[in-house]
């Protein structure tokens, strides 16, 4: 029998041990090499500088300063909340890396010598001699020396398909990491740790930066701008006061202090924060794991999902296809019977195939077979072979040989590469053309092909070879990794959603070609390879992506060159993938999404979300939530500068013209301990728009604080102040007591503020329109706010505090007429700016 055999150790006797000692020594453990991680100290100075939380600090010294520890408390212990998390996140890349390495040092049979020892991954060294069977994970690059082996490379490439390693310059290169699903070997490693082909990645993965989200970018702006003008404002109002109004220096600082509170939309960084934490839980409760919290943001904004083919648009499994017979005739997955003529095909196709076998081509004939012939005379389960030939580099197929019956002595069956089972029947020209023609046509359609063969032979010596047998061809086997059931209506939802979807994979064009056309990717047939790629500057490559949706035969680091190409363009990408070939791209992507139950640890690690149930359809949820939480955000900081409008005004305006203290220090407090639940509760559970997945996604550089949606909510809180101020002089005009006249408008403001709750939900309708039962917080928030109003007019030690007193018949009227003023002028601004605020603000 010719099974090709790795060398017995006396023929090939390895490293000395001493040697091996050396080299060790000298060059260190095959591992990647780790980064090192920030220190404690450097993560939060990092956290501390972050204009964000700069404004979280200074908002909590000013509750502090008034007295107000609860308040402070929950806002300096957002800081620390914060601080957790960037320490998590910081320790994602760190786990990322440390996983490579281990799947990067598996225990490794190596012949050291002249005997073959077993020795942990990390001990192996250049020069080694790798001993290969199947199962095995090759434990460093290698060339292989004798031997025949399918080696399954879909960690590296995405190629689901095993690839058949024969001795010689390019067909006999070994990757580390991939796992030898046939044959035996001997290989001599020549590149180890961050040299191999997995540690390249790994150097990928360690320098690519995880990038800022457009929100992050756009809140850190706006806060830094605003606590400089703000803080400048509140200082010029205390000097006012104390040099002009002639107050005394403490009460001046205090009503700075109080304007400072009232100008500084604290509640900012209170809404992104929670909303995207809130946001993550609701879309774990999709199966989507989020690991890096901004991302949820960017889901809202994806307007590229570039796809990995295997394991992502298809199951990472082989799985019988076609079935086709010398007469052309063919039998295809969605059949409801096999045919009498395939069951021989079928039957010497698994004769052919070990019955618990490691490959999966073989898993699936088994399965097939089993699945259309048990319990039929076609299935042979106890059958075992006599002896049989494996795949050798002259001959591409494999022989088992049975005893047979009193007809023949000896039953034979063989299958392989079809060119080969060809040669081995020894066809006429003419037949042999037209089944390589059936192969080519089932190749086009993203086929897997192997031929099928009988024989029968009398003898008693075993032949040398299998070309001394003579075989029947019987037909030819159609394998393919099928694509997700739920992947054609998502793909479908995206487009709906304006979001294009490249497929990236390092799998053959034809079969790239015959996915998208099954799951309805793309109507583009054009497909680029990693080696036209290579060929093109960005420039180049950027005008080529116009044109095409599928890219074939791509190396890991073209992945991430698309996908950093992509961005550079404008675009905000998602990027899907499962194997560490997907990892550095995961990464560099806005939104990086790996696959949880196929995917390798270091995709998991590296991506921002987590398919825990490796659903397509998990994508598109994802998607929606993303829009929806950032239509919330835009909401309530739409909400958080309408409201604050009156709270300035109020606090400011009243002193300029020598009235009353209208606003106190102490209003402001628990206005403010108002303004978080409102944002953070309320807008938070808004349903989603009835036309979110049937819009274009946003452009990159809209923002919920863009000046459309800050000048619409700046006119509508100054609106309201407006009213209020106007009340308040009337009241006082009237001789009206300051206490009552204060009680009347601090009334209407607060009820004030659920009307701005319920405008600003959606622009598209009156503020009193909509019953608020599609949001279970509102009715909940109004009765809090009612009971708290009457709480502080109501009970004498809080009125007290408060500097209030019971309205009477007058100032409650008033109270009315503001309220019914403010409806009146929200509804005006609506309808005034719904056309040019629709494309903005509107939802």
């Amino acid at each position: 029998m010719s099974e090709a055999r790795p060398p017995q150790p006396a023929s090939r006797p390895g490293l000395d041990p001493a040697e091996a000692a050396r080299r060790l020594a000298e060059h260190g453990p095959n591992l990647l090499p780790g980064s090192t991680p920030k220190s404690l100290f450097a993560i939060v100075r990092g956290v501390l500088t972050e204009p964000m939380f700069l404004m979280l600090l200074v908002a909590g010294g000013l509750y502090l300063a008034l007295g107000d520890r609860a308040e402070a408390a929950f806002l300096l212990s957002a800081v620390f909340v914060v601080i957790g998390i960037t320490l998590m996140q910081e320790r994602k890349t760190q786990r990322a890396l440390e996983s490579l390495r281990e799947l990067s040092a598996p225990r490794a049979l190596v012949i050291r010598g002249g005997q073959e020892i077993r020795v942990p991954g990390r001990e192996v060294v250049v020069g080694d001699l790798l001993v290969l069977h199947e199962g095995d994970r090759v434990a460093a690059d290698a060339h292989l020396l004798d031997g025949h082996l399918d080696v399954n490379e879909s960690l590296l490439t995405g190629e689901a398909v095993p690839v058949t390693k024969l001795p010689g310059n390019d067909a006999g290169e070994l990757f580390a990491s991939t796992v030898v699903t046939k044959g035996v070997g001997t290989a001599e490693v020549h590149a180890v740790a961050e040299f191999t082909a997995v540690g390249r990645i790994g150097q990928a993965l360690s320098s690519t930066v995880e990038p800022v989200s457009k929100l992050q970018q756009a809140s850190r702006r706006l806060i830094r701008n605003l606590a400089t003008g703000g803080l400048l404002l509140a200082t010029a109002y205390a000097l006012l006061g104390w040099l002009w109004d002639g107050h005394g220096l403490l009460q001046s600082v205090l009503a700075g202090i109080a304007l400072t509170m009232a100008i500084l939309p604290e509640e900012i960084p209170v809404i992104l924060t929670v909303f995207l934490a809130l946001g993550a839980w609701r879309i774990s409760r999709h199966k989507v794991l989020t690991r890096r919290v901004p991302a949820v943001e960017a889901l809202g904004a994806i307007s590229v999902l570039a796809v990995d083919k295997t394991g992502t648009l298809t199951q990472n499994r082989m799985q019988v296809a076609e079935l086709r017979l010398v007469d052309d005739s063919s039998h295809d997955e969605d059949a409801t019977e096999l045919p009498e003529p395939f069951h021989e095909l079928v039957e010497f196709a698994m004769l052919a195939t070990p019955l618990d076998p490691f490959d999966p081509m073989e898993k699936a004939i088994q399965q097939f077979g089993l699945h259309w012939l048990t319990d039929t005379e076609h299935v042979h389960a106890a059958w075992s072979p006599e002896f049989e030939y494996g795949l050798s580099p002259d001959i591409l197929a494999m022989t088992r040989v049975f005893r047979g019956d009193a007809r023949a002595q000896h039953l034979l069956a063989t299958k392989g590469a079809p060119e080969a089972v060809i040669d081995l029947c020894h066809l006429p020209a003419a037949d042999a053309a037209a089944i390589l023609r059936q192969v080519e046509a089932m190749a086009e359609r993203g086929l897997r092909v192997l031929g099928v063969a009988r024989g029968e032979w009398h003898g008693a010596a075993r032949p040398r070879s299998q070309h001394d047998f003579d075989f029947r061809f019987l037909g030819l086997v159609g394998f393919v990794d099928p694509p997700r059931p739920e992947v054609p209506a998502a793909i479908a939802e995206c487009r709906t959603a304006g979001v294009r979807i490249i497929m990236m994979t390092g799998d053959h064009p034809a079969t790239a070609r015959a996915i998208a056309r099954q799951v309805g990717l793309s109507e583009r047939a054009e497909v680029i390879t990693g080696a036209e790629m290579a060929t093109l500057d960005d420039a180049a490559l950027h005008e080529r992506l116009r044109h095409f949706d599928l890219c074939a035969r791509l190396k890991p680091e073209q992945k991430l060159r698309l996908v950093q190409l992509l961005r550079d363009n404008g675009e905000v990408v998602a990027m899907t993938g499962d194997g560490v070939n997907d990892a550095p791209a995961l990464k560099a992507a806005d939104v990086g999404i790996a696959m949880g139950e196929r995917g390798t640890d270091v995709a998991r690690e590296a991506a921002a979300l987590v398919l825990l149930d490796d659903s397509f359809a998990s994508i598109v949820s994802a998607i929606r939530q993303g829009r929806r939480i950032y239509d919330n955000i835009t909401k309530a900081t739409r909400f958080v500068f309408a409201v604050h409008m009156p709270i300035i005004a109020l606090a400011l305006v009243p002193t300029l013209l020598h009235w009353p203290v209208l606003l106190m220090p102490v209003h402001i407090v628990l206005l403010e301990l108002l303004i978080d639940p409102a944002c953070s509760v309320v807008y938070e559970a808004e349903p989603a728009a009835d036309d979110i997945m049937r819009r274009p996604p946003r452009a990159p550089s809209d923002s919920p604080f863009a000046v459309a949606n800050l000048r619409y909510a700046v006119i509508q809180g100054l609106g309201f102040a407006g009213i209020l101020l106007f009340g308040y002089g009337l009241l006082l005009g009237q001789n009206v007591d300051a206490a009552q006249s204060r009680g009347a408008v601090f009334i209407a403001l607060v009820l004030g503020l659920f009307l701005l709750t319920l405008a600003n939900r959606d622009l598209s309708h009156p503020a009193l329109a909509r019953t608020p039962e599609k949001n279970p917080w509102l009715p909940r928030m109004f009765g809090g706010v009612a009971l708290m109003l009457a709480a502080v007019v109501s009970v004498p030690f809080l009125r007290g505090v408060m500097g209030l007193a019971v309205p009477g018949t007058a100032p409650l009227l008033a109270a009315a007429g503001m309220l019914t003023a403010a409806i009146a002028w929200l509804e005006l601004l609506r309808h005034t700016a719904r056309g040019s605020l629709r494309g903005a603000a509107a939802h």
